[in-house]
């Protein structure tokens, strides 16, 4: 069994911070943590001094697969390919399990990573080279409520065991992300590099197709009852109302991805939900579409996870970033890509430093732009840059 012995670091536990500590890492768990010299010699042992020590990072919605598959319109690369790039991208970020948010959605008109036949792919590929990375993925299946057209796939790969958690998302103009109409075509004619009227004529039919609330929402019970078959954890997107809240908690929902406004956090809240918010959002200071700050929302006291979102680099940046500026402890900040999304997600034995963890770490030279220097996942070294050569006892 492989044992790895980390000292003179310090180590970000749930509720505090050993200022100078060492880790014992046992085969694929953490065999013991511990404040000052460790009291035996022997093994492979890694020092540590200058580093912060935190749980492997989870990230619960990453949207960066479909962009690495197709960086541009129409420039698609190999599955294979994309997948273990953004592997090496994910491990040198600090993370350790990663769940890649994939779109089920209707994609008439939409670029080649939003159709139905290369999402399946991505989900068959993630499965296949799953013993072959160094983080740990899973599927995330963002089901678009308004287009039932992609229930058959999902449903299918519902049943087969091929996801671990299903969002519920409804990106119909009006409500939710895009209440704002006109910012809704003003973002996707940049986003698409189309003329905004193309957008405009697009918009209407969508929503002629979209129907009423009542109706975008009934097939998702169907989904949410075969999710709950499976015991997978189900979580809404972009509520921005109490009343969007009461809806998605019928459902079953017990996450709630980035909602749009503090009403929306603190009912879900209120209902014991989770509470998910971007860490491009916390790091940047505000939302992209204009909606909640994440920074807000945690100086509120309602998130209890910060996601990738679209860059995983955010993740380490907005923890070390909300504690360097008072918004939250180290301790509170560092569990929001961590302990607090291995909740949200029911990974019990992840996401924190305590004896029989999983032997998850992120070794992190802190500063004014904190740097991940080493990821550890399972015990092994996963990413191990320059600046750990020589640390080797």
């Amino acid at each position: 069994m492989m044992m790895l012995l980390i000292t003179n670091v310090r180590i970000v536990l749930p509720d505090a911070v050993l200022e100078r500590g060492w880790i014992r890492l046992e085969g694929r768990r953490i065999a013991e943590v511990a404040e000052g010299d460790p009291p035996f010699p022997g093994g492979r042992a890694v020092d540590g001094r200058g580093l912060t020590a935190i749980p492997g990072i989870i990230d619960l919605h990453g949207d960066m697969l479909e962009r690495e598959v197709e960086p541009r319109p129409g420039a698609e690369f190999p599955l294979d390919m994309a997948l273990f790039e953004l592997d090496k991208r994910l491990a040198a970020a600090g993370v350790t399990t990663a769940y890649a948010a994939l779109s089920f959605w209707d994609n008439e008109g939409r670029e080649v990573s939003r159709k139905q036949e290369l999402v399946r792919r991505m989900v068959e590929t993630i499965h296949a080279m799953r013993d072959h990375l160094l983080v740990e993925h899973r599927v995330h299946a963002r089901f678009e409520v308004s287009t039932p057209s992609v229930v058959p796939l999902l449903a299918a790969l519902l049943a087969a065991g091929k996801v671990e958690l299903l969002s519920l998302m409804d990106h119909t103009p009006g409500q939710g992300q895009y209440r704002d109409i006109e910012h809704y075509i003003g973002f996707m004619s940049k986003w698409r590099r189309i003329d905004p009227e193309h957008v405009e004529v697009e918009l209407r039919e969508r929503m002629e197709r979209a129907g009423t609330l009542e109706q975008r929402w009934a097939l998702a019970r169907d989904i949410v009852a075969l999710a709950a078959d499976r015991g997978l954890p189900i979580a809404s997107h972009d509520d921005d109302t109490a009343a969007k809240v009461d809806l998605v908690a019928s459902l079953g929902a017990g996450l709630a991805e980035f909602p749009v406004t503090l009403e929306a956090a603190t009912e879900a809240r209120r209902r014991g939900m989770y509470v998910a918010m971007g860490a491009p959002n916390a790091l940047r200071g505000g939302s992209h579409s204009g909606n909640l700050s994440a920074r807000e929302a945690v100086a509120a006291g309602v998130v209890d996870c910060l996601a990738a979102d679209y860059h995983p680099g955010t993740l380490v940046q907005a923890a070390f970033g909300l504690a360097r500026d008072g918004v939250a402890s180290l301790p509170a900040a560092v569990a929001l890509v961590t302990s607090g999304p291995a909740a949200a997600l029911g990974l019990a034995d992840a996401g924190h430093i305590t004896t029989g963890a999983r032997a998850d770490l992120a070794l992190v030279e802190d500063g004014p732009r904190p740097r991940v220097r080493a990821t550890i996942r399972g015990g092994t070294p996963i990413y191990w840059d320059s600046a750990m050569w020589g640390r080797d006892a």
